[in-house]
């Protein structure tokens, strides 16, 4: 029988620091997804999550145990995506000749036709992916756990300490400063 989060905490506590390997084990999956939304690629989603355990273990004298052992942990993998969005933040306006043959089809279709062109294609996902790039680091964040994890407000406010009309206040932002971009790109194509 496996020991619990909790005896596998008050083990790490007592000195016992191999204790710690089984929830590395056991939430490794649920960080590495998390974190390779915020990174560009797998080395930099495997240095986050890497810094990651390396927070809560130094932390984990800080867990009260009020709340599951994943939601505490999943709180500092949050705020450490979200740290570090801002100190890799850059401002870089992507323009036409930067984006690829299979995006600019996507576009085309798009600004034809909204409705008919497909969000799952591997050129949408780019295309989101590239305007997430230039998104502050709040706002990607809030996008991110919002529109692509699929989040409730009320969740994402406890995630990131942020208050309910301050997660509202930013994905609406958000939304706009996208959508800006999108237009921004469709009429650098058509100009």
């Amino acid at each position: 029988m496996e020991p619990t989060d909790a005896e596998l905490i008050d083990a790490i506590r007592k000195g016992d620091s191999a204790s710690f390997e089984p929830l590395v084990k056991k939430y490794q999956p649920r960080v590495f997804a998390t974190v390779r939304r915020y990174a560009r690629g797998e080395s930099e989603a495997e240095d986050l999550a890497q810094d990651i355990f390396i927070k809560v273990y130094q932390k984990l004298d800080g867990f009260r145990g009020e709340a599951p052992f994943e939601h505490w942990l999943m709180r500092i993998a949050v705020r450490a995506c979200y740290d570090f969005l801002r100190a890799r933040q850059r401002q870089r306006e992507t323009t036409f000749s930067d984006m690829s043959r299979e995006e600019t089809d996507w576009l085309d279709r798009f600004v034809a036709d909204p409705s008919s062109a497909a969000e799952t294609s591997s050129a949408a996902r780019e295309l989101v992916a590239r305007l997430l790039d230039q998104l502050s680091a709040p706002d990607r964040l809030v996008i991110t756990l919002l529109e692509i994890e699929e989040r409730p407000i009320k969740e994402i406010a406890a995630l990131t300490g942020w208050s309910l009309p301050l997660v509202k206040v930013r994905a609406f932002r958000a939304r706009a400063e996208m959508r800006r971009h999108l237009k921004k790109l469709a009429r650098e194509k058509y100009l």
